[in-house]
């Protein structure tokens, strides 16, 4: 009996990637002639986990990260959590001495407000909060000792510049972090696999970034219900978006990073923001053709005007 689940399991992986490799042909020819037209440069890099099967356009190039950086810094939170230099509950208080613009909440707290790192983490993660994403950088222990820890995890190209002493010119160049599509779309799939860190900090951290705000960009292309786990960032002129899909046909992450965009308006209909709403919906329709899925017309009637 052992061994004819054995045989059993065995043909299911060749199955599995097989058809998944007939898709890969397909999906490349589809996503190039998606991109061909862009007015920017893109990167992308997909990669159906069951199979090990992966579609990569200038997947090691090394892109501005916007908001992404948020992933690094969350590991290395992590990281002084793991190491009990910090607790995943610990008490603090905001002055409002730190706050900063942009996205997030917690610049419209109150001076002297309780809080706790759980909370700041939440906010960094679901509301991309640059307040709290700058804090918790600092407990971290700053960019220098965020990108030691990158090293350490063999990520070569990912990187903290902001407020990072020795990245001043770099920081001109990529803005307040780097990355490349590949190695973004391995820490998604490492933390999925319960790898990054700890088994415990992995969960935690997949939880977390299950639960995002911005759901009408990738998204909005995958049906509800379905989990995402997935982290946006977003400046003028760079789109980028990394998701990972724990879809009923096999489990696929996918990051697409654009920089130099000719088009750097906010509205629904910006072109890095439908390229991407497309290729999502390549991505599930093809590597799960027994549950498509098309978004209702009437969802953009409810998207249209919102900025990130």
């Amino acid at each position: 009996m052992k061994y004819c689940h054995l045989l059993l399991s065995l043909f299911l992986i060749i199955l599995t990637s097989k058809v998944t490799a007939q898709n890969q042909d397909k999906l490349s020819g589809q996503i190039k002639s998606l991109i061909k037209d862009f007015k920017g440069d893109i990167g992308i890099y997909m990669e159906h986990i069951p199979s090990g099967n992966t579609i990569e356009i200038n997947a090691d190039t090394i892109f501005p990260t916007a908001s992404l950086v948020k992933v690094p810094i969350l590991l290395g939170i992590f990281d002084k959590i793991e190491n009990g230099e910090l607790q995943y509950h610990q008490p603090l208080m905001y002055r409002d001495s730190i706050k900063y613009g942009g996205s997030g909440l917690m610049q419209f707290f109150r001076d002297s407000t309780q809080t706790d790192l759980s909370t700041l983490i939440a906010l960094m993660l679901s509301y991309s909060d640059n307040t709290t994403s700058l804090w918790n950088q600092a407990l971290a222990g700053g960019g220098s000792e965020i990108n030691l820890l990158m090293e350490k995890l063999g990520y070569q190209h990912t990187r903290v510049n902001s407020r990072t002493a020795g990245r001043e010119k770099i920081w001109e160049k990529y803005g307040w972090g780097q990355s490349t599509p590949k190695e973004m779309a391995g820490m998604f799939k490492q933390i999925f696999k319960k790898e990054m860190i700890s088994i415990p900090a992995s969960e935690q951290m997949y939880r977390l970034l299950s639960n995002t705000f911005y759901t009408d960009y990738a998204i909005s292309s995958i049906p509800p219900g379905v989990n995402v786990a997935s982290k946006q960032g977003m400046v003028n002129a760079s789109r980028s978006e990394v998701f990972l899909v724990n879809a009923p046909e096999g489990d696929y992450v996918c990051a697409i990073f654009t920089k130099n965009n000719e088009d750097q308006s906010w509205e629904y209909n910006n072109e890095a923001w439908e390229l991407t709403r497309a290729i999502s919906s390549l991505f599930w329709n093809q590597l799960n053709p027994n549950h498509p899925y098309q978004a209702p017309v009437q969802m953009k009637q409810y998207q249209e005007g919102l900025a990130y």
